[in-house]
């Protein structure tokens, strides 16, 4: 990226000068995550998609993956013990590291390399999913490479609760609830409770899933204070990776060789939140989210645990001011993060405490009642205080810091339509148990850095809305595990985490969304992805994983007052297999996928039935390649699930 802090520093002057010209105003209450202050997606300089609650009604989905899959261009791979969610071309290793996914604000992304698990969230807690598809280093800072996305759950602000039981294909049983009201005029309450069984697709793959969350909560005009707790608990089996052979005579069926394996993960994680308006201009909020999990497994027949814990502290500082312009909006906050995490697995004997800390600012300025630019930057620092039996076994500390740049314009000649440029740098740092696991001479892993720009138009008329959007993203020192690296210390066989040559992704999205009749709304997304390495021995290659064509079609019709119909199709391009970054093996088949949904409302009730996979194609839903043989996971034949649920 061209620009340097001399620039971004004559940017903030310039947005100073606004302010010193401008009038009070009160601050919104409403913080919209994305963005980290209130603002719709059309004045946000980004490609910004949400899902509110009456959509993801209408789908009638049971699971926050299947809501997502397909949806602004993000791929979906799945082990068959929980899903990784990728955006922008990473595979689905690199997924979990490079797409942030947050809770109400709070980072789901773990300290090690173990994918957020959705299935922590039940469906009945969402109020709605905001998705930011590029890099959001400046706001978000590690791991916001591919993309942004904000789970929001539905805060105590009504009296009155929700009771949903749901069965379905493979012995699946659900049942999920949840209960909020006001203890008096500023204290309010909310409490929430899911558990779902299932055999699952394949064999020896059952799941035993429950959560509960309760949230108090203080409000007045000046102030809003809440504290938190959840508790998570899955225990699933791990039926392993198939041979070609497997995958063609029978994909359900288990690997021989992982006959007992299984995972189980307990959470439990809690949050403090402060909001308080500072005056006419600004307000602060600041967070204190505390996590800890303990994982034990069984693989390959040997014992294992894992256990890790996250202390975050985000505070931020929120200023809005009118001008003769328009809106000048701040953001000034800081991020502090420590993560600690201990592995007693088989063959690795590893701790790691990792600090990271950062400050970060961004300015909207108005330059015309139509035109705003955004300029901002963020720095951070991150220790990693290392300790590994067979690499460290006197313990090491390893620093490394980073930066990312940020500039862009909106602009909106009116209401429904607007063009935005956007440049912006990302970053992301070794996790916790990335750092030991290199071949021999390598000291820890660099930071992970990269660029994007990215530009984009939207219409949106009053019974359509149009949006195309462009992008490149080259990234340097990409943190990946390599499988022709030389093996680490005590390792086994060869493969480590390495600094990998440099890559680039240019991108296009393309939706439109029309609403013909009132009674019927369709809609279509194309994404394309080319994504290929730019140095090295393996230029000119594709990376892996990465399909080139993915998108969706829809069209809901209210069928009557009472009768919903929504269908969908659902498509992904051929990709390498995981790990074959020389493209030398077959590229894996692209497929199609059809869903059908039937909703019925009548007052406070709502019954729905829903058809994955209508016509049972089998498919991989992840795979890696080995010059001993590939392993291959399927994603699941027809699933027909049928839900029930009564609002008081």
């Amino acid at each position: 990226m061209g620009f340097k802090l001399s620039s971004l520093a004559v940017l903030c002057a310039a947005a100073l000068s606004n302010m010193a010209h401008a009038e009070p105003q009160q601050v919104d209450e409403t913080i919209v995550v994305i963005g980290r202050q209130a603002e719709t997606p059309l004045d946000i300089a980004a490609n910004v998609t949400v899902i509110d609650a009456a959509q993801i009604e209408q789908t009638g989905v049971t699971s926050l993956a299947e809501l997502l899959r397909g949806r602004s261009g993000i791929q979906i791979s799945d082990s068959n013990t929980g899903p990784t969610l990728a955006m922008r071309g990473f595979s689905g290793s690199q997924a979990a590291n490079n797409t942030l996914i947050l809770l109400d604000g709070r980072r789901l992304n773990n300290t090690d390399i173990a994918a957020a698990n959705l299935s922590a969230i039940p469906l009945q807690q969402i109020e709605r999913v905001e998705i930011l598809s590029g890099s959001a280093g400046v706001l978000y800072g590690d791991q916001a490479v591919g993309g942004v996305i904000n789970i929001i759950t539905k805060a105590p602000q009504a009296v009155g609760g929700n009771l949903t039981l749901g069965t379905g294909s493979f012995n699946r049983a659900e049942g999920q609830g949840d209960i909020g009201g006001n203890l008096s005029d500023n204290w309010r309450y909310y409490l929430s409770g899911a558990y779902n069984r299932s055999d699952n697709y394949r064999d020896h793959n059952a799941n035993h899933t429950g959560s509960v969350l309760g949230r108090l909560q203080y409000q007045t005009d000046m102030r809003e204070f809440f504290v938190e707790g959840s508790y998570y608990d899955n225990k699933r089996q791990n039926p392993g990776a198939l041979s070609e052979d497997d995958l063609r005579s029978n994909p359900r069926k288990a690997s021989a060789f992982q006959a007992d394996d299984y995972l189980h993960e307990m959470t439990d994680a809690w949050r403090l939140h402060l909001k308080q308006v500072l005056g006419s201009h600004w307000q602060m909020v600041a967070d204190i989210n505390y996590s800890d999990t303990l994982v034990s497994s069984i693989s390959y027949g040997s014992h294992g645990q894992n256990s890790r814990s996250l202390l975050e502290f985000n505070p931020k500082f929120v200023g809005n001011y009118v001008t003769d312009k328009g809106d000048l909006k701040w953001v000034l906050g800081g991020d502090v993060h420590r993560g600690e995490a201990d592995f007693d697995l088989s063959g690795t004997d590893r701790s790691n405490t990792q600090t990271m800390t950062s400050i970060y600012a961004q300015a909207i300025v108005p330059l015309t009642r139509t035109l705003e630019y955004v300029a901002g930057g963020r720095y951070a620092k991150v220790k990693d205080e290392l300790r590994d039996a067979a690499v460290y076994p006197g313990g090491t500390v390893l620093d490394e810091n980073a930066h990312a740049l940020a500039l862009g314009l909106n602009y909106r000649p009116t209401d429904a339509q607007r063009w935005y440029l956007r440049a912006e740098q990302n970053f992301r740092f070794a996790k916790v148990d990335e750092q030991a696991y290199t071949s021999p001479g390598v000291f820890g892993l660099k930071p992970q850095t990269g660029d994007s720009v990215e530009a984009g138009w939207d219409w949106h008329p009053a019974k359509q809305q149009l949006g195309v959007h462009l992008y490149r993203l080259a990234l340097q020192d990409e943190i990946v595990y390599d499988t022709s690296a030389t093996k680490p210390v005590g390792g086994m066989f060869n493969g480590a985490n390495v600094n990998a040559d440099e890559s680039r992704r240019y991108g296009a999205d393309l939706s439109w969304y029309w609403q013909p009749l009132s009674q019927w709304q369709l809609g279509s997304e194309y994404h394309y992805v080319d994504a290929e390495f730019t140095e090295g021995a393996n230029e000119g290659k594709a990376l892996s994983w990465v399909a080139k064509h993915s998108g969706r079609l829809f069209s809901s019709v209210d069928v009557t007052d009472n009768w919903q119909l929504y269908a969908e199709a659902q498509y992904l391009g051929s990709r390498y297999m995981e790990g074959d970054n020389a493209n030398e093996g077959e590229r894996i088949d692209s497929y199609w996928l059809g869903n059908l949904a039937v909703n019925y409302h009548r007052n406070a009730w709502l019954a729905s039935v829903r058809i994955d996979n209508l016509f049972d194609k089998t498919y991989v839903s992840s795979g890696y390649y080995s010059s001993w043989g590939n392993g291959y996971y399927v994603g699941d034949g027809r699933n027909v699930s049928a839900s029930i649920s009564y609002r008081f």
